[in-house]
């Protein structure tokens, strides 16, 4: 199985119901469909078929890790940010970094490789997934990320987003 809408009804939450549920909370949002989004690189590929122009929109790439405690976190970075996980693990305070297991991000995310995304932790709460944000994300007005699904992407406004984790009971960690 793949990380496309196709196999969608196979995770905890469906990207449908995912959506439906931003919608019966009020949440705003612009999806587009498009191929399976494996890599920032594909991404970049795409992007300009749904980005507005002049829009000041954050893309984004999204890290599954766990420390040597195994502790999980999801770190969303703009998508051009270097990362070096050694440096980052001392930034948060937790030590050693390494990428979560497909089988981990499933536990604890409910979805696949490709599909990562801060949506998913509308399941990752529940499960003691803490959550990193680049502070880049403050400046944005608009948010790109993935459905649960990796052929969707949906545009939120910061405000949107930020609604969305205080619905679920998510703090957000700032990057600077």
């Amino acid at each position: 199985m793949d990380a496309s809408s196709a196999f969608q009804d196979t995770l905890p939450i469906s990207s449908d119901a995912l959506l439906a549920t931003l919608d019966d909370w009020g949440l705003p949002y612009r999806l587009h469909t498009h191929v399976p989004l494996r890599t920032v690189e594909e991404s970049k590929a795409v992007e300009d078929q749904f980005m507005v122009p002049g829009e000041n929109a954050l893309r984004l790439k999204n890290l599954y890790l766990r420390d040597k405690k195994k502790r999980n976190y999801l770190v969303t970075l703009e998508q051009s940010r270097e990362i070096d996980l050694k440096a980052l693990g001392a930034e948060l305070g937790v030590g050693t970094l390494s990428f979560g297991s497909a089988d981990r991000l499933m536990q604890n995310l409910g979805i696949r490789p490709g599909a990562v995304s801060p949506l998913a932790m509308i399941n990752g709460v529940e499960n003691n997934v803490r959550f990193f944000m680049d502070g880049a994300a403050q400046k944005s007005d608009v948010i790109y990320m993935h459905p649960l699904v990796n052929d969707r992407t949906v545009a939120m406004t910061r405000a949107d987003l930020m609604a969305f984790f205080d619905r679920i009971g998510c703090e957000v960690n700032w990057l600077p």
